[in-house]
């Protein structure tokens, strides 16, 4: 591709380029000495799992190296320490080193699921390489590149400040360190969310007085969940994760809104834009139909093209033919009486018995195509006994 045409694919989805012009003279200069463009992604192990939402930018990021260039993904062990104030409307409670070393082991399997990980491609670091080795003159000489005033203009902060909730001093470090990230490793390009747009920035003026190149600041939207209304988040239970089974992620993609879709085809496949603009336009595409390869694309990404098929047939059989699954999990259990609410646990159809109450009550929760009213009721398992749990997951008992 030629420069104009790169920087078409890498604008696809975005929400703004600091700056379109740097991007397109970053590149041409890249291409003409032969080097690679490196392109940061910062990524804080706060939590073990990594969902849709996060592939966003992972996917921009894998465009980069389709191009030819280099991906550098920052596992923040340090900044995790503080936790990024992004968005929150009280101080982040610290992590453990022992906690964020244990969220950190997955992320690079996980990342893999989107990025090229080759040696030519990607470059990890984790940032406590440079961080940690700072002293505190370098500490009081990076916050004298800070004012107050503009950290309070982070509306984070801002509306925090007057409401008279505290702000820890080491809250403003965060975007600092972040910044620090993209000197140390001398980062072309920074990606991240619309919420990171403060971070990124100050990457961007730290190059600057390090006398490097200003990184190029990409920024993109905030994929919407499952709910239609809030951002993708596990803690909301509103997210799709790239380890979900094929036929969960599925059903998840199906359950979504239409309003959604075009968004979504937009962001996490890479289908040319008329031809998502046809299949999201109900007058030529039916819904159903549209969402349905929404999901196969999306399972195929994570697992494959047989899961993906397998995944829509078992929906379809479940939803429109009224049938079960053919593949549904074994949970070998005790030929024993036990508690409704205890064997959806052990079956891993929750993940807590309060959950499985919750779900008791809702009216979601099903033996053998029977309601289960009461979480506390006693079930004795059976050969071949369905467990049902909302509308996509099951389990079939087998006695020891």
């Amino acid at each position: 591709m030629d420069i104009a045409e790169q920087v078409k694919v890498l604008k696809r989805g975005t929400v703004e380029v600091f700056r379109e012009d740097e991007l397109a003279q970053r590149l041409a200069e890249a291409a003409k000495s032969g080097r690679q463009v490196r392109a940061k992604l910062g990524m804080d192990p706060t939590a073990p799992d990594i969902h849709l939402g996060h592939t966003v930018v992972l996917r921009k990021l894998r465009q980069f190296q389709d191009l030819g260039h280099k991906a550098v993904l920052i596992i923040g062990d340090y900044t995790a320490l503080i936790g990024d104030p992004t968005g929150q409307n009280t101080t982040r409670p610290m992590l453990s080193p022992e906690q964020i070393k244990a969220n950190a082991a997955t992320y690079f399997e996980q990342a893999g699921k989107v990025l090229d990980m080759s040696p030519d491609k990607v470059e990890v670091r984790f940032n406590s390489e440079w961080l940690a080795e700072l002293r505190l003159a370098d500490v009081i000489k990076l916050t004298a590149s800070m004012t107050v005033a503009r950290m309070l203009e982070r509306d984070t902060f801002e509306i925090r400040y007057k409401k008279g909730d505290p702000i820890g001093i080491h809250e403003f470090l965060y975007p600092l360190m972040q910044g620090y990230d993209s000197v140390a490793i001398k980062s072309d390009v920074e990606l991240g969310g619309t919420d990171q747009t403060f971070n990124n920035l100050v990457g961007r003026d730290l190059q600057r007085m390090a006398g490097q190149p200003a990184q190029i600041v990409i920024t993109m939207p905030i994929l919407v969940g499952l709910d239609g209304v809030q951002k993708m988040s596990k803690s909301k239970g509103n997210y799709i994760g790239v380890t979900d089974a094929p036929a969960d992620m599925f059903g998840k993609v199906m359950s979504i809104p239409d309003s959604l879709m075009e968004n979504y085809y937009t962001l996490l496949t890479d289908l040319p834009l008329d031809e998502v603009k046809t299949l999201c336009d109900p007058a030529k595409t039916h819904p159903k139909q549209a969402k349905v390869r929404l999901g196969k694309m999306i399972v195929e990404q994570f697992h494959n093209a047989q899961a993906a098929q397998k995944a829509a047939e078992d929906f379809d059989k479940v939803f429109a033919q009224n049938q079960l699954p053919d593949d549904m999990p074994l949970c070998e259990v005790a030929a024993g009486p036990i508690m409704a609410s205890k064997l959806l646990v052990q079956c891993g159809l929750v993940e807590t018995g309060g959950e499985a109450k919750r779900m008791v009550k809702q009216g979601g929760v099903r033996v053998n195509d029977s309601r289960v009213d009461d979480p506390n009721q006693e079930i004795t398992p059976a050969e071949g006994m369905v467990l049902q749990v909302g509308k996509r997951k099951f389990a079939k008992l087998k006695v020891k």
